[in-house]
């Protein structure tokens, strides 16, 4: 008898293990990839290695990172938000008329986050309340948040801001090291501990494991993922006033193209699309290699146009790759 519950004891170990397994060997092919890439930029331009250049390559990822945190927990969850770029374009919008209005920066950011939220709650709301698709919403949402933009701004562009707005996108808090960069690191270790150590984050698992089960196991499925709604569009407002800062500017095509990027990292980081899987340190690689990546065909002068091939080059590859490989194995067995 004591043999029996001893091995049935140990059953689940393995299985554990072998996860835990898989998990570290992708995060440990992204950091193989990150640093070979860091190695293929600095022999590929003299002026990569610049401490100063290597703090302006975290301008091209630290905003788009910062949406990918909440969205991996998200797409973990089984949902997803696609309007996440036209957030980042209606918050900075409405932040341009309140700065023409006279408003002063402390109140700036608050906008910027507000509307952020709110977006977020919307698309929550509809998601959970009503039982509607996310892709279906956040596509619809994603065309409204624009198309509201397109009219309050039309074809110009807003640029009265005050001088101390600038130093959200464009300070720094100690030598080379971006203001930007270092709140996305703060956040980056708030949204790894909530994932991987709060009951938050288990509950998150379970969900996108299974939300029947979570369901009926006292999980309150609508509330945690209206939650997370609202977490991404906090995000994409924080993102919204980071680059409204560094640019200096607002106008209608603000982030487009932006949410591309965003799931790319998080389904590059490990992130299951289907839910149920994922580790936000395996996000926060992805995240510093496509930053690497585009910070190096920008030093080799390479178009954006190129650039948007290669991420979505980057997306398909990754979210066929796994299941080509599944399907191999299995007719290796068959």
């Amino acid at each position: 008898m004591s043999k029996i519950l001893t091995s049935d004891a140990v059953k689940p170990a393995p299985a554990a293990a072998s996860r835990i397994q898989r998990l570290l060997c992708w995060e440990g092919f992204l950091l193989a990839v990150t640093l070979t890439v860091f190695v293929a930029n600095a022999l590929a331009s003299p002026y990569f290695l610049n401490i100063w250049n290597l703090s302006d390559a975290t301008f091209n990822f630290t905003e788009k990172a910062i949406i990918v945190l909440p969205m991996a927990m998200l797409i973990i969850a089984r949902e997803i938000d696609l309007s996440v770029a036209s957030t980042m374009a209606l918050s900075s919008t409405v932040m341009g008329f309140c700065a023409q209005a006279g408003m002063n920066t402390p109140l700036l950011v608050c906008v910027g986050l507000g509307v952020g939220l709110l977006c977020g709650l919307c698309n929550g709301i509809l998601v959970t309340r009503f039982n509607l698709s996310s892709i279906v919403i956040t596509i619809g949402t994603m065309s409204l948040y624009r198309g509201i933009t397109y009219i309050l701004l039309g074809d110009q562009a807003l640029n009265t801001w005050p001088e101390s707005f600038a130093w959200f996108g464009q300070g720094y808090v100690w030598g080379a090291l971006s203001f930007e960069f270092a709140l996305f690191i703060v956040l980056a270790a708030i949204f790894a501990f909530l994932l991987h150590k709060t009951n938050f984050g288990r509950r998150t698992y379970a969900i996108g494991n299974n939300p029947t089960g979570a369901w009926y196991s006292g999980i309150n499925v609508k509330r945690h993922n209206l939650i997370l709604f609202a977490l991404v569009g906090l995000m994409a407002g924080l993102a919204a006033v980071l680059l409204t800062s560094r640019l200096g500017s607002t106008r209608p095509t603000l982030a487009l193209g932006w949410e591309l990027s965003v799931v790319t990292m998080a389904v590059l980081g490990g992130v299951n699309i289907l839910g149920g899987a994922g580790s936000m340190v395996g996000v926060i690689i992805a995240a510093f290699l496509m930053g690497l990546v585009t910070f190096g065909l920008s030093l080799l002068n390479v178009p954006g146009i190129v650039m948007s091939i290669v991420v979505g080059a980057m997306l398909i590859v990754v979210i066929s790759l796994p299941i080509i490989t599944r399907r191999i194995v299995q007719r290796r067995r068959m």
